[in-house]
Parts: C-alpha cells; structure tokens; sequence
C-alpha cells in the first residue's frame, strides 16, 4: 500500500509540480492539496495523511502556526519547503521546533543540478519520513521534545560491547519495559574534544542535547549538520541563544575552546589543524564532486583524528546517508570513542545505522539520554 501524502501550498503551480513528482514514486500517493494553514490543519485530522509537505508563508494560517496545530491535534511526519534567506532559516528553524520533521529549499534549482535530480531528492526525503510515520506512528508527539522513552533489544545488544563502562538496565512498569540511565559509570578515558555528525533531524537533536550542557563543559564541541550556507548562521545564533555554552559558526582561524561550540558553516568543509593542545579551525572551500555533504562528517572527524587521536568522544546522531562512518572508523582506529543514536528517537536511522552495523559505535543511545551520559563520561562521574 502507497504511503499517503498531503500536500500544501498556496500557490497552484507548486502543488501541481510537487504532486506529480511524489506520484511518479509508487510507494507514494498525493491523496489531496490544501492552499493554505487552516485546510492543512483539518485535513491532516480527517485524511490522517502518512506525510505532508507544507510551505511556510501562506494566508490564513501560516505553515509553522499550522505545524503546532497538526501536532498538537493528529501528530504527522512534515516536511517543510523554505526559502533560503536569513529569514527563510529562522522561519523554517521554528516549524522544526514545533515539530516538522525536515525541510527542503522551495527552489529546486538550489539543491539540485537538474529537475530529475531534485524530484529524486523530493521523493526519498519524503518516502523516508513515510516509513518512520509508518513504522512509529505511536512516537510522535506535540512537541519534538517529547520523544519516546522505550528501550529495544537492539540497544541493549549494542551496549554489551561496552559493558565494562556502561550498562543497560531494563524495569517492567505498566506492561512497558522503561530504561535506566544509559551510561552507569565513566570510563576513566580523557578526552580533548567532543564531535558531534548528523543531518535530518539533527537541529531538533542538537538543541536538545546542548541545552543541557553547563557553561564550564569541560571540552569544545565540533558540530556538523548538514544544511544550506544560508541556514548555519541563523542556526548558530538560535542555538547560542538557547544555550549556557556559546555557540557560533565556525570561523577560519578559530582556536577550540572549553565551553564553546563551533558549527560546520554550510557548503563549506571544516578541518581541524594545528596540535592537540592549540588545535584551530581551517574552513576551505570544497568544488569536489566526489564529496556529497559539505559539510561532511567524515572530513571534519578524519581532521580530527590526525589531530587528538584517540582523545575524542565522538556522536552520530539521526540522519539520512551514511555520512560519518568513515570518519568514525578513523577516530575508533586511533582509540576514540564512538556512539550513535538508537533507532527509535532518529527520525531517520542512516548515519547512525551505518556506525553500529558496521561495528564501530560502542553504545546506541536514547535521543534523551545523550547529554547525560556524555556529561558522566567527560566528567568522570
């Protein structure tokens, strides 16, 4: 059976063109339009649709009003079309706030070299937020916030490579089985940097584990999330505004600092250079068609590696791809710890998938669990 998607827009051209892209894909089937907020709210709540694409300035009820709406009323995977502009960023940041799931630029022109390349690009971003709707629709929520707290076999087995730092503990309550924190003691490694790769999903994801680090966390963090240039600034800013540590766009030339976090600058690579104890930020610019993401986890975690070796805690969170992998495989190589995302909290489980079937991440982690465990390990608590 397709996967049913609902899609709007205030504008008749772009429902047409996105219709007929989604339905060129069997698995997927655009069931009916809406033209403005209001109309995408209630029918969200009557066609119960798998995945709605939703644009954000539209009358009546704008796209992000519209989004709080549906996932306060009938809980759907959204995905979101932005304009990149400042004001596009800070706009379509807010709707994945308020719970939508992924976004697109508007124009495919700019996230594609032609339209059979961007349709593709339009029809698996949204065939994978129909199989997560598929397979969880019972973990969505109100609030992106509010992610499911149920353990899985599979976590458990990932943790038991690493039971001579960590354990799982699983307690019956209610018929459900609930988890105990992830990460029972630290190690005892050191560490001189915190790593952090994700990509759909991964703003959401990011601003839930930052906010609740101290301001004196004992290490810098480098972030790369894959997003346009014209998001990363706007996101940087979002996120240092939230949080107790600082947060900025990386900079050629930054020196890492504790308590600071630098975020990947979009369609741009960030490397890490200098020694371990004056390590900097090299920011070049990257024309090779070779390299998919820019920024690329790989790239920055292999940089990484060179530089700390195996003084690093290094985090795949949700994301589509398998951007990060290799990386990670560099970083384990030279002694550093890996961990990725569990299955159930990623809205898309690629990146971290592809670390944990691969052997290299050493625990699979609740979403919510994240930040604590990574305070007990770099703290030694």
């Amino acid at each position: 059976m397709a996967y049913k998607v609902l899609v709007v827009d205030d504008s008749s051209f772009f429902r047409r063109r996105v219709t007929d892209i989604l339905n060129k894909d069997p698995q997927l089937d655009v069931i009916d339009v809406a033209v403005n907020g209001q109309e995408a709210v209630d029918k969200a709540l009557s066609l119960k649709p798998d995945v709605i694409t939703m644009d954000i300035e539209m009358p009546v009820l704008n796209g992000i009003a519209a989004v709080k709406k549906i996932m306060a009323q009938s809980p759907t995977a959204i995905l979101m079309f932005s304009s990149l502009t400042h004001q596009g960023a800070k706009s379509t940041l807010e709707a994945l706030e308020a719970g939508a799931l992924d976004f697109l630029p508007k124009k495919f022109s700019e996230i594609a070299q032609n339209s059979d390349e961007a349709g593709s690009l339009l029809r698996q971003r949204v065939a994978q937020l129909a199989r997560k709707r598929g397979v969880e629709k019972s973990n969505f929520s109100s609030s992106r916030s509010s992610i499911a707290r149920t353990a899985s076999t599979q976590a458990l087995i990932s943790t038991r490579k690493y039971q001579a730092s960590a354990t799982r503990t699983v307690v019956a309550s209610d018929s459900v089985n609930r988890l105990q924190p992830v990460l029972k003691r630290a190690s005892g490694k050191s560490y001189k940097l915190l790593a952090i790769g994700t990509s759909t999903g991964g703003p959401v994801a990011l601003q839930k584990i930052l906010t609740q680090l101290p301001a004196n966390f004992p290490l810098p963090i480098i972030m790369i999330q894959h997003m346009p240039a014209s998001f990363t600034q706007a996101f940087a800013n979002r996120l240092d505004s939230l949080c107790k540590i600082k947060v900025k766009e990386a900079c050629d030339g930054d020196v890492l600092k504790a308590g600071c976090a630098y975020l990947a600058p979009g369609g741009r690579q960030m490397i890490i250079s200098g020694t371990k104890n004056a390590a900097k930020i090299k920011i070049i610019d990257d024309n090779s068609a070779k390299i998919t993401f820019k920024p690329s986890v790989d790239i920055s975690f292999g940089s990484a590696a060179k530089i700390f070796n195996g003084d690093v805690l290094g985090v795949i969170l949700t994301g589509m791809g398998a951007d990060g992998r290799e990386g990670s495989r560099m970083l384990k190589a030279k002694g550093a710890t890996i961990w990725a995302q569990n299955e159930q909290t990623s809205v898309v489980y690629g990146m971290p998938q592809a670390v944990h079937v691969a052997g290299i991440s050493q625990l699979s982690l609740p979403l919510e669990e994240v930040a604590s465990a990574i305070l007990k390990e770099v703290n030694h608590g």
